[in-house]
């Protein structure tokens, strides 16, 4: 049995939904597409913290909505990042936000979004809930 402690991380995103488009941004070393998401600040909701590291890392401002659509996982810092999904209804895209410099940031179609991402479970969040959106 190893000593090793295995940490965990609770984290928070948003599928960030624009005009019946996703917007993706790209992680800061590998470059790969992802959603904004970060650690749950201390004194936030899961939802509000999701909104502000849409605000950092995309600059996007919009209306987070409670209910969580999905939740999927990753490892990163030597341990597993558990991230709980959000819808972010976009209202406003900013021309220049805080992060614009270390990632890209891309306003797809759910089609091209789920090719995008590389992470099995997160593109089947996304598919999944513009699925039961359109359904509804």
């Amino acid at each position: 049995m190893s000593s090793k402690r295995q940490w965990l991380y609770r984290q928070s995103g948003v599928i960030p939904v624009f005009e019946d488009s996703i917007v993706l941004i790209t992680t800061r070393r590998s470059k790969r597409w992802i959603i904004p998401k970060g650690v749950v600040e201390k004194g936030m909701t899961p939802p509000d913290s999701a909104a502000k590291e849409a605000f950092e890392e995309a600059g996007l401002i919009g209306s987070v909505h409670d209910f969580q659509i999905g939740t999927f996982r990753y490892r990163k810092w030597g341990g597993t990042c558990t991230v709980q999904v959000y819808p972010l209804f976009v209202e406003q895209v900013l021309d220049e936000w805080e992060e614009m410099h270390m990632r890209k940031r891309k306003v797809v179609s759910v089609r091209e979004a789920v090719k995008m991402v590389q992470h099995e479970e997160l593109s089947r969040i996304i598919s999944g809930f513009f699925r039961h959106v359109k359904g509804s």
